[in-house]
């Protein structure tokens, strides 16, 4: 098989966790979760291609400057898990880094399914990778719970017109946990049936992230970007993860496209997005 003639791209589309409930902790220091998460439309590119000479990855696009090219990368990490001998892999870069996103996880995940095309190898155990990996693997909607490793899929939740902000802010996801003042709370309900946005939104609000008052505390810009999002209009307006990236629910696209716009304009170091979330 020549060089370059097996190609496979896969997006790794952008987790948005709409609830994130911290329910325990273990002995171990790993925090219980319970989290309702949807993926993106929108984010970044993996290519694999077949190549000799071993496994190589190049770094591209927009937020290409935040990502480490080499062996520390999740994408390496997750090519020598799967046991790839040749590939040349390319990950082209949309998301921003550090933002509650998961982007280094579907970065992983999604170089795991290309990898599963070109090459036939079979998937690993993606939590080895990290705790978002496994449902990242999934890319659609689904209730995520345990420290991560428990994933459910989750049927029924309808298309949600979203504007995305990260306000430029690296939140290490350990900083935000060890300023959690509880980590003992309820975990979600039973999901209903949604009959669309505006239901689904009206009981997302019901809901939490236990980590968002944490990171508002470290970085107060998160509560601006909040307020910023009601502010244009969002039905609901919460932090993803551990931040800082925030996302407003909308009625619809028209309207989050205009409200990003206007966001963007008014706050132009501020990277905004307008996408639709449980589309995958």
């Amino acid at each position: 098989m020549a060089t370059g003639e097996v190609f496979a791209e896969e997006l790794a589309p952008a987790k948005v966790n709409l609830t994130l409930h911290v329910t325990g902790r273990r002995g171990d220091g790993y925090h219980l979760l319970d989290s309702l998460v949807a993926f993106a439309d929108f984010g970044d590119l993996i290519r694999v291609r077949v190549a000799t000479g071993g496994v190589t990855l190049r770094v591209t696009g927009p937020m290409a400057r935040a990502v480490p090219p080499g062996e520390g990368n999740l994408v390496m990490r997750a090519a020598r898990l799967a046991g790839a001998e040749g590939a040349e892999i390319t990950l082209e870069k949309h998301l921003p880094a550090a933002a509650g996103l998961g982007g280094g996880s579907s970065d992983a995940a999604a170089t795991l399914r290309a990898l599963r095309r070109v090459h036939g190898l079979p998937v690993p155990d993606p939590a080895v990778l990290g705790a978002d990996v496994p449902v990242c693997l999934l890319a659609s909607s689904a209730r995520m719970s345990g420290i991560g490793d428990e994933v459910e899929p989750v049927h029924g939740i309808p298309p949600l017109p979203t504007v995305l902000v990260n306000p430029g802010v690296e939140l290490r996801t350990p900083d935000v946990f060890a300023a959690l003042e509880r980590r003992d709370g309820a975990p979600m309900p039973r999901l209903p049936e949604f009959g669309g946005v505006a239901e689904c939104a009206t009981w997302l609000a019901g809901q939490r992230n236990d980590l968002q008052e944490a990171a508002v505390g470290l970085a107060p810009v998160v509560g601006q970007v909040l307020a910023v999002l009601r502010g244009a209009g969002a039905a609901l307006a919460r932090m993803s993860g551990s931040g800082a990236t925030c996302f407003g629910l909308f009625s619809g696209m028209e309207d989050a496209r205009l409200a990003a716009r206007r966001i963007a304009a008014a706050e132009p170091g501020w990277w905004v997005r307008a996408v639709t979330l449980a589309a995958n």
